[in-house]
């Protein structure tokens, strides 16, 4: 019986970079065109942020403006926040882009077998053809792009060339190309315009045997049996000491008579492998679609082999994507200048969607990126609150570029400067880790009491029955029918406030909780609206605009558990009803996957099933298997390439503290499956087995807990005694 395939290949080059095949670290980055004749590779790294100027960096001085916006607001004046500004023009955050290219052109000859791959288990993708065989993967161990050519008499042109599309005219470059004991050594400093600072490539070329010459702005290897490259780029102020680099670089390789490549790759693949590995999904797809090549099996989109992949392939891309930031909009990659959105962090919903599996799915090092993300900019957060709105505690940007969080990217039709639910969402998921695990980061215990803080000095308004009034309040990016974009109890603001109110309680328990948990009650509740919908503002007299592909309204369902099937029923079905009115505006791919684990939470496997198929069946795939932001590959974009997975394990499976959810929302084109190694938030491991009559649950906690069960079937206690594994029979749907 053949098992799901944990990685993807295809028959020829990749003739766009978009279908270029990927390898990171959660640093550096690398895609891989495979053209045996010019053989490409697009280095990235994560701090490569163009430099845009220094003016309005910082967040807006608002805070003096504050009341009198309230005021209006609250008096009824729809357009009172297009005033809430200092005038500025809308400002994109500094910009991501690629690096250079390392590449070796060869002669040129004719070849007639061909095969490129990657490997998700060791994140090595590997070139075949005609005897000649290279092999890539970035390392997590040493921090290092690793590129091995092997294959009798080699011969090409090395370089790096920073010649990619949309780089700018008047980058300052500068070639290097030595030759050393070991082979030769090639350098490319690239100096922004108008700036002190530069990024710096350092290769280090290895050649076993033939005869290696310098070539400007190269050098050439003629009749070698193998070359070896050794890549980092660090962007710097000034200038960078290249023989220090080159030390280091030197540093890496193993003494004596070594096979170097080997032990280069044997310590990356410890890490990796374990990581990956820790999950897995089998859909028990056919074994002939199952071999097929991605850009083949993506033209069959109801396809449980395709699922299979998808989820592998989402799973590696995120992991690889993630080390010293999370994931931006492209991952960790990109072949062009002008990334779409500056190639941000944008935490209103892609960061947020693309990071979502990481708690259930295994992933630790995902929730270590982001929470070094939230960490390293957490004085910025501040600096926010205290300017626009004049209070203590943090808010946070919808965008960033990965190094400010000074809140700088806002405008009239997108007032991003008073959304103050961000902070909240991007603690929940460092909540969800310290749940998993069973132990409290104390810099996540003082961020949620700075949190705390920011509401105990923003909601002081109240309204006729003295019920406090989130306002200014923003929905994240929709507006209501009659009214201009600032408003008032947007209902996701209301969510997140009584999250970040009563999970600082939680880990504050004394006086602290007691006062955090006053203010949470005084918070008014969720309303539903005439056709029956839960509001996205629970505000008189605004109306709901339906057609939007956030869905900011339904935080509370996903990924909170504030509005559950379970124990709020009236409010699961108005949000049933919200998400069944709900329109795809633009069909964003983030729309549909956030559709999707709103729905699994809700129970709904029908509403799954719709949206994961449009998904599927929309060409939002590269060869690659990365993905578009919209269909047709328009758009280079991560969202659904990393979202994916977890909609394939909320449809199967969802955990809080004391719940175990099985089985909620699995749609029928997936009857037989196995879903392995899930952990949930009392502190267990998850194995999942179904087939047409039968359905098994092995449950294995590390924690002692007591926690309700609840399938399709019904509900129960289940009492889990650590070390004790649990089989579970739970029977037909």
């Amino acid at each position: 019986m053949s098992e799901p395939v944990h990685g993807t290949w295809e028959p020829a080059p990749a003739a766009r970079w978009e279908d270029a095949f990927l390898s990171g670290n959660g640093r550096h980055g690398v895609m891989v065109s495979g053209d045996p004749d010019d053989e490409r590779m697009v280095v990235n790294h994560h701090r490569l942020v163009r430099p845009n100027g220094d003016e309005h960096t910082r967040p807006p001085a608002l805070a003096a403006a504050l009341p009198g916006l309230q005021d209006r607001l609250l008096a009824g004046d729809t357009t009172a926040g297009d005033d809430f500004t200092d005038g500025r023009p809308l400002r994109w955050v500094r910009p991501f882009h690629p690096a250079f290219q390392v590449r070796l052109r060869g002669p040129g000859a004719p070849w007639t077998s061909y095969r490129r791959e990657v490997d998700f288990t060791t994140g090595v993708v590997r070139t075949e053809c005609d005897g000649r065989r290279t092999d890539v993967f970035v390392s997590r161990a040493d921090d290092v792009i690793v590129q091995y050519v092997r294959g009798p008499g080699l011969t090409a042109d090395v370089t790096l060339d920073h010649r990619l599309p949309g780089a700018p005219r008047d980058l300052g470059v500068g070639h290097g190309a030595v030759l050393t004991p070991e082979g030769a050594l090639l350098t490319l400093r690239a100096r922004y315009p108008k700036s002190e600072w530069a990024y710096t490539g350092v290769t280090l070329v290895v050649v076993t045997g033939g005869r290696t010459v310098t070539a400007p702005p190269g050098v050439r290897v003629t009749g070698a049996r193998a070359v070896l490259l050794l890549t980092r780029v660090r962007r710097h102020p000034g200038e960078l000491d290249v023989l220090d680099e080159a030390r280091a670089l030197r540093g890496l390789l193993p003494d004596g008579d070594e096979d170097a490549y080997r032990c280069l790759l044997e310590r990356h693949t410890a890490p990796h492998r374990t990581a990956y590995l820790r999950v897995g999904l089998d859909l028990g797809a056919d074994p002939a679609e199952r071999a097929l090549p991605g850009s083949e099996l993506l033209r069959r989109p109801g396809s449980p082999a395709l699922a299979e992949r998808l989820f592998a392939a989402g799973r590696y891309h995120l992991l690889s994507a993630s080390g010293m930031l999370p994931p931006r909009l492209t991952g960790l990659w990109t072949g062009e200048w002008d990334t779409a959105w500056s190639g941000a962090f944008t935490t209103d919903a892609n960061l947020n969607l693309q990071t979502a599996s990481a708690a259930a799915a295994a992933l630790p090092e995902v929730t270590e990126a982001h929470a070094a993300l939230v960490h390293g900019q957490w004085a910025d957060w501040r600096d926010n609150a205290r300017a626009i709105l004049g209070t203590r505690g943090v808010v946070a940007p919808a965008h960033t570029d990965g190094e400010s969080g000074h809140l700088c990217h806002f405008s009239r039709a997108h007032p991003l400067h008073v959304w103050t639910a961000g902070a909240d969402w991007l603690l929940k998921p460092l909540v969800d880790h310290d749940e998993t695990r069973g132990e409290r980061d104390p810099r996540l215990a003082a961020a949620l009491a700075e949190v705390a803080a920011f509401y105990e000095d923003f909601l002081t308004r109240t309204d006729e029955e003295g019920r406090l009034v989130v306002v200014p309040s923003y929905s994240p990016e929709n507006r209501p029918a009659n009214s201009g974009p600032v408003t008032v109890n947007a209902a996701m603001d209301l969510s997140a406030a009584r999250h970040a109110l009563l999970t600082a309680a939680d880990y504050h328990p004394g006086p602290d909780a007691e006062r955090y948990r006053a203010l949470a009650r005084r918070l008014p509740p969720h309303h539903i609206n005439a056709e029956g919908a839960l509001a996205e503002w629970a505000h008189e007299g605004l109306r709901d605009s339906y057609d939007h592909r956030h869905l900011s309204h339904l935080y509370g369902v996903w990924p909170l558990d504030e509005i559950n099937p379970c124990d709020t029923p009236d409010l699961a079905a108005a949000a049933r009803r919200a998400l069944a009115l709900r329109g795809a505006e633009n069909d964003s791919a983030h729309g549909h996957l956030h559709h999707a684990l709103v729905a699994a939470r809700l129970c709904d496997g029908e509403r799954v099933a719709g949206a994961l198929g449009a998904v599927l069946a929309g060409d939002y795939f590269h060869a690659s298997l990365m993905s578009g932001h919209y269909p047709h590959r328009h758009v280079y974009n991560a969202d659904a390439a990393h979202a994916l997975p977890a909609v394939l394990i909320e449809m199967l499976v969802h955990s809080t503290p004391g719940r175990l959810v099985l089985f909620p929302a699995l749609p029928t084109a997936y009857p037989t499956g196995r879903l392995h190694g899930v952990r949930t938030r009392f502190g267990a491991e998850v194995d999942l087995d179904w087939a047409p009559g039968r359905r098994t649950a092995v449950v294995r906690p590390t924690r002692t807990a007591r926690v309700e069960l609840r399938t399709p079937s019904g509900a129960r206690t289940l009492r889990l005694r650590a070390g004790e594994d649990r089989v579970l029979t739970l029977g037909p749907r």
